[in-house]
């Protein structure tokens, strides 16, 4: 019971920042769910919650989603499915935990190094295979969708809009490889599907909350921000990995 309550907090909350950034929330969750739960659990919930969440961001931003971006994005992400399910992959919370904390290097990266653009085709279609086989292996890969946006010329609301559609492709791909997980005995014992239901409302309330929020920061605020958050957030994780390798 303790588990549920606590998830259904972590599923508002974290949900904010996504709404606020595009991103961090979904990283932040899924530290959470693997510190409490087994993490094929943690990658299936994660992946059911989060979708639903990225899909009520999408709707509720859906006029600024820059479709054309979205068609290769998608071929891409198809692709990285198609692989995957040809390997033999066992998840491991040192792995979840490292690449969590790994990430938000990629926010640092000088932008000339990687002058990506997601609306060229090229970029689009290796961001999503990328970036789903990143969500397949550590749960998330917001940082990794974001650098498709950064010789973008869209404003915040369109990158949020249209990284929410991103996001949402790879947490689908996370349902197929391990959503009969949280059907199992194992499964609904870790986490009743009432509890699952309500931190998926809980999420989408949070979208809400931080849309709002959204509205009143500048571009440049924006911008700014969401670098000193991925920091220390991918600076807690990385101490838990380690934590986890000397254990």
């Amino acid at each position: 019971m303790q588990a549920g309550v606590l998830i259904v907090i972590a599923a508002f909350l974290t949900s904010i920042l996504s709404g606020v950034f595009g991103m961090a929330g979904g990283l932040v969750f899924m530290g959470v769910l693997a510190w409490i739960l087994p993490v094929s659990t943690a990658l299936a919930l994660h992946g059911t919650i989060q979708f639903a969440s990225n899909a009520w961001r999408a709707l509720l931003h859906r006029t600024h989603i820059a479709w054309p971006v979205l068609l290769w994005f998608a071929l891409g992400a198809a692709a990285a499915v198609g692989f995957f399910s040809l390997i033999v992959f066992a998840p491991t919370k040192f792995c979840v935990f490292l690449g969590l904390g790994l990430m938000p290097i990629l926010v640092w990266l000088p932008e000339r190094w990687l002058p990506l653009d997601a609306a060229n085709r090229w970029h689009a279609l290796g961001g999503g295979f990328v970036s789903t086989g990143i969500a397949l292996v550590a749960g998330v890969s917001g940082p990794v969708t974001d650098m498709l946006f950064i010789n973008t010329r869209l404003g915040r609301h369109q990158i949020v809009a249209t990284k929410a559609v991103m996001q949402a492709m790879g947490h689908a791909s996370k349902i197929i490889f391990y959503g009969g997980v949280l059907l199992g005995a194992a499964g609904r014992a870790a986490i009743p599907l009432p509890a699952t239901a309500l931190a998926i409302t809980a999420s989408m309330a949070g979208i809400m909350v931080g849309g709002v929020i959204l509205d009143r920061i500048s571009d440049a605020h924006f911008r700014a921000s969401r670098r000193w958050l991925m920091t220390i957030i991918g600076t807690t994780f990385l101490f838990q990995a380690i934590h986890l390798a000397v254990s």
